[in-house]
């Protein structure tokens, strides 16, 4: 592929698995007028020379197609099989009737494990009682350390630690580099980061948290990485965006929902 082609980035959706604003909160994020802080669950588009792929499908995902006039994905890529990055795969069921054929799903075995239980009707032997009563989907399996290609581009998998006992992959996709849901990055993964333009790090609030980066932990990572520019996503309802982005450093930022960007592939 030339290195010439570009890649337009949607995000979809920047927020914690609750959303925000979260149910039931009177915060002042939550209870925000500034759009920046309405925040789906994570997801993001990546526009290549093939076609659309979606990375993750969160319960937000219809809506989210619907606010950025998406029509459909060519493919899908999963980061992970938490609820939040996964429960929303039952919105692709209209997409086989534009593909002429059953959606591709990229994804770790164990991604596919939780998929073909959590979907179990998707699998039935059952004859279906009308076209389109199911969502039919083409399993591909990916792994951590080998590069793989969708819709024309190469893609370099980023393993990342998800707390202690929970790994989950990143992916690197030109100049362009997608870790959500991370609160370590080991230095293998670093190195496979190196060069990149935009990095996309998950930053859940100000403090700790066992499983996720906190905004300092992500600004020291995004100085390892040396990104031009480093987008924050995976954003708790503590983080205003207004607030938090007149104390981040230059070249670091807030996502949001329906931002965009250009990568090089």
């Amino acid at each position: 592929m030339s290195q010439s082609q570009s890649a337009t980035v949607i995000f979809l959706g920047t927020g914690t698995s609750v959303g925000v604003p979260a149910i039931g909160c009177d915060c002042a994020v939550c209870q925000s007028s500034d759009p920046r802080d309405n925040r789906t669950r994570c997801a993001i588009i990546v526009e290549l020379p093939g076609g659309t792929l979606l990375i993750d499908t969160p319960p937000d995902l219809r809506t989210q197609f619907l606010r950025e006039k998406i029509p459909l994905a060519h493919a899908v890529l999963f980061t992970h099989e938490h609820a939040d990055h996964l429960f929303g795969l039952d919105d692709v069921r209209l997409f086989p009737f534009r593909l002429g054929s059953p959606v591709p799903l990229y994804c770790e075995p164990k991604v596919e494990k939780r998929i073909r239980h959590s979907f179990d009707y998707a699998f039935s032997k059952t004859k279906p009682t009308h076209p389109g009563a199911r969502p039919q989907l083409e399993f591909h399996s990916i792994n951590e350390n080998d590069p793989f290609e969708i819709l024309g581009a190469s893609i370099i998998p980023i393993p990342l630690k998800h707390g202690p006992n929970f790994d989950v992959l990143g992916f690197r996709i030109g100049d362009f580099a997608y870790c959500t849901d991370t609160n370590e990055i080991p230095p293998e993964s670093l190195e496979r980061l190196q060069g990149v333009k935009t990095f996309v790090v998950g930053a859940l609030r100000h403090h700790p948290h066992p499983t996720h980066f906190s905004v300092n932990e992500a600004i020291e990572v995004a100085k390892e990485v040396k990104a031009e520019r480093t987008l924050l996503t995976h954003l708790g309802h503590d983080l205003g965006y207004r607030e938090t982005m007149a104390k981040l450093p230059n070249g670091i930022e807030l996502a949001y929902d329906g931002l965009r960007l250009t990568a090089t592939l």
